[in-house]
């Protein structure tokens, strides 16, 4: 059966088909994005902490927003060229619009993947310091780990119900290091023994967790059996009596108990977990923070590190630093909790756990002298510096004043220290810490309340940027995907009937022009406010 008006219009609406299709589809995708907006904006005003303002980079943001336009430009030319019978022009433009979509993803990946690197720590006191992570050996190998968490084992404890595959191959190399035996003699189940002093080994583990489970199911069905047959006896013994009198209660405590010493030689050992101890005293293992969570952070106290599939490895807690080249402080949200206290805003700041290093203290002194000339330079305008501006250093302000002494800041105007800030073409991404040696802190892990790579995982703002741009850009690549196929196999179309691949790259257009649009209020939306 043929589709009806593909290529004609309908003669009561003027339209074909496809062109009725795509605006109904247009019109769920408007309401899709305009959700998603909507919540951003209710998020944005109902934040109950310091929300980011234009700390992603405006250029790749800028860039790609003319990318796009050009595209719905190009687009239009090819299907034009369509209209008048030209396959070649047909080509050229829409291979500029498909080169467009691929320069707009690849610097969304440039983007994303800065993001990726750039680290926040939130302390204890809500201070946030942001930066590039070092490796916790003080060293700068992008190799090694930087935000671990550490303890000198004294014992690891598997669950052998939640017992996951992944962990224990990540941490094998150091449990075999380690030399981790079996703490003592086990039996589970009827035939399942382990002596003591059985290096921990994966096959081990899945033996163990088998019997387990067997055990478990075992016992489970007696002891269904042991309640029906009490039941039983409760309809037999005490005819016409309710489960919640208190003469029942005692006839069934009394006689599941007598039944359970009857089957007694039914049920088998079950032994939910296999604890296992280093050969050789206490051992050091390294977690990825991601995979588990100290029990209390402040190194050479006892504690415990709890994995995601509950391995417990007991021991003394060892020093978990996160080493950081700092390219932002933030001291937002730590004002607005002292001031919910009642502490004034310059008593938390100078309190705070950071400027107890001198370094980000002299650091932070620049940047109040910085706040105070900006003060008296908007002053006759009848303005004042705002929270951000006040409470807030970034890496272009720490790149252009960590070098210069107080002195020559102080003979210097706003305007001048001003025009020594990197430029958006040197921070295309973000923080340049090729160009720029930014200065480095220790972080102990005692004083982080949370940390997290600049994803989702952070906050809420970066939550919804990676939702709705993560989205946008499945969408342009889709389009690119469709009128890709329209470039390299739609000469037999051309061929055939050039109107009806008119009509096509026409309704393909058309969602190219909504993903531009959807764009051109993102970029303003999450870039520049």
């Amino acid at each position: 059966m043929e589709i009806p008006y593909i290529v004609e219009p309908r003669k009561d609406t003027g339209l074909t088909n496809s062109k009725i299709g795509i605006w109904l589809f247009l019109a769920s995708e408007v309401m899709l994005f305009g959700g998603l907006f909507s919540g951003y904006i209710f998020l944005r005003v109902y934040a109950d902490y310091p929300w980011p303002e234009r700390t992603l980079p405006i250029l790749p943001g800028l860039i790609n927003t003319f990318i796009l336009i050009a595209s719905s430009v190009t687009v239009v030319f090819a299907w034009v060229a369509l209209k008048l019978r030209n396959w070649r022009k047909f080509q050229i433009n829409m291979s500029i619009t498909i080169v467009c979509a691929l320069l707009f993803m690849v610097l969304k990946g440039f983007e994303y993947n800065a993001k990726f690197q750039h680290q926040a720590v939130r302390l204890d006191d809500y201070t946030v310091v942001e930066g590039h992570a070092h490796a916790q050996d003080g060293s700068h190998d992008k190799k090694k780990p930087t935000k671990n968490l550490n303890i000198e084992a004294d014992s690891v404890t598997v669950n052998l119900r939640r017992v996951d595959d992944i962990y224990f191959e990540a941490l094998s190399s150091q449990y075999d290091a380690a030399k981790l035996v079996l703490a003592e003699d086990i039996s589970i189940g009827q035939d399942f023994t382990l002596s003591k002093e059985t290096p921990i080994s994966l096959d081990i583990l899945h033996q163990a967790k088998e019997y387990f489970l067997e055990a478990v199911a075992n016992n489970s069905e007696v002891n269904t059996e042991i309640a029906r047959e009490v039941w039983k006896s409760v309809k037999t013994d005490l005819p016409g009596k309710r489960y919640y009198e208190p003469e029942v209660k005692e006839y069934v405590t009394a006689k599941t108990k007598e039944l359970s010493e009857k089957r007694k030689g039914d049920l088998l050992d079950v032994v939910p977990s296999l604890t296992f101890v280093p050969s050789a005293g206490s051992a050091p293992i390294s977690v990825n923070p991601y995979w588990g969570k100290l029990s209390q952070a402040k190194a050479g106290e006892s504690g415990q590190l709890k994995l995601k599939d509950e391995t417990v490895i007991s021991g003394t807690i060892a020093a978990s630093p996160i080493i950081m080249g700092v390219d932002g402080i933030d001291f937002r949200h730590t004002v607005r909790k002292a001031d919910e206290k009642g502490i004034s805003a310059k008593a938390a700041v100078e309190n705070s756990w950071l400027l107890k290093d001198e370094g980000m203290k002299e650091l932070w002194a620049k940047h109040e002298l910085l706040v105070a000339k900006l003060a008296e330079e908007i002053k006759h305008k009848g303005h004042e510096p705002t929270e951000t501006e006040t409470y807030r250093m970034n890496w272009d302000e720490i790149a252009a004043v960590q070098e210069k002494s107080m002195e020559e800041l102080e003979a210097m105007t706003y305007s001048e220290i001003k025009a020594g800030f990197p430029g958006m073409i040197v921070g295309f991404t973000g923080p340049n810490h090729t160009k720029f040696k930014f200065p480095e802190i220790t972080v102990p892990r005692e004083q982080v309340r949370f940390e997290s790579l600049f994803t989702p995982r952070w906050n809420t703002y970066y939550a919804t940027y990676f939702t709705i741009t993560g989205l946008h850009g499945l969408h342009v690549i889709a389009g690119a995907f469709v009128l890709g196929y329209y470039l390299f196999f739609g000469r037999k179309m051309f061929n055939e009937n050039p109107t009806w691949l008119a009509n096509r790259v026409e309704v393909a257009g058309l969602f190219w022009h909504f993903v531009d649009l959807v764009w051109i209020f993102l970029f303003p939306i999450l870039y520049l406010m």
